[in-house]
């Protein structure tokens, strides 16, 4: 995942190399934002989480458990961007794409006093890969010679194509996201270039309390009350 990072980063390095031209001086694109729409792909990175509601409940095997995410593991996202100006600075946006992700779910052990004995070994590895289906409101600011602020927000809606049998829990396939970001406009020699940082806020409980049925596994859905979704993202746009 790290030489995926990597070799993102190093596009977009070559990217604003080969679009600024000779002469940043100049301003690029002048009748882009003028354009009623406009299409493009974007490539991005993200780490996924949960907000995690225990139960405080002793499971079947007398031990009581507190789950959370401990460590958030880097993911990839890939998409097509569909860009309609609706007036001077906002444009509706439909983003489709695909993303790819990992949760690390560990859970620490306590007797039923509440005296805590271990951590369990492993976490639990909850991965997922999402169709996603965001339609989002950006405002943009005034532009600045060749580079504009803007924000961002509006709904997502994403469908996990993983198993929903994941290590010990049984979770639901499809949730909606509140998101909202901010980023910035870049506008090179032939294409424009946005950076965009983003949080989406799940609103759905991803849990579901009927289990995965394994032997075992009971003890993780009797430790947990509710998950639910969290995903940040910074995200690369050529338009």
């Amino acid at each position: 995942m790290k030489k995926i990072v990597l070799l993102i980063f190093a596009c977009v390095q070559l990217a604003v190399a080969f679009g600024q031209g000779k002469n940043s001086r100049i301003a690029n694109l002048r009748s882009f934002d003028e354009r009623p729409l406009h299409f493009g792909f974007l490539i991005g990175v993200n780490t996924m989480d949960f907000r995690v509601y225990n139960t405080g409940v002793v499971g079947s095997d007398g031990v009581l458990r507190y789950g959370d995410v401990t460590s958030l593991t880097p993911g990839l996202n890939i998409g097509i961007v569909s860009s309609y100006r609706l007036t001077r600075n906002l444009n509706l946006r439909f983003l489709p794409g695909i993303s790819f992700g990992q949760r690390n779910l560990r859970f620490a052990k306590y007797d039923a006093e509440g005296n805590f004995i271990e951590y369990e070994e492993e976490p639990l590895k909850i991965k997922s890969t999402f169709l996603e289906f965001p339609i989002l409101l950006k405002y943009n600011a005034f532009r600045m010679h060749n580079a504009k602020p803007y924000i961002v927000g509006g709904f997502n809606t994403r469908y996990d194509l993983a198993k929903n049998k994941q290590d010990g829990l049984l979770l639901t396939s499809l949730d909606g996201y509140l998101e909202v970001g901010a980023g910035f406009d870049f506008y090179l020699t032939y294409f424009r270039l946005s950076v965009e940082a983003k949080m989406s806020i799940g609103l759905s409980d991803m849990l579901d309390p009927k289990g995965t049925g394994e032997p075992g596994d009971e003890v993780y859905t009797e430790a947990l009350s509710k998950l639910q979704s969290r995903i940040f993202s910074l995200t690369f746009y050529f338009e």
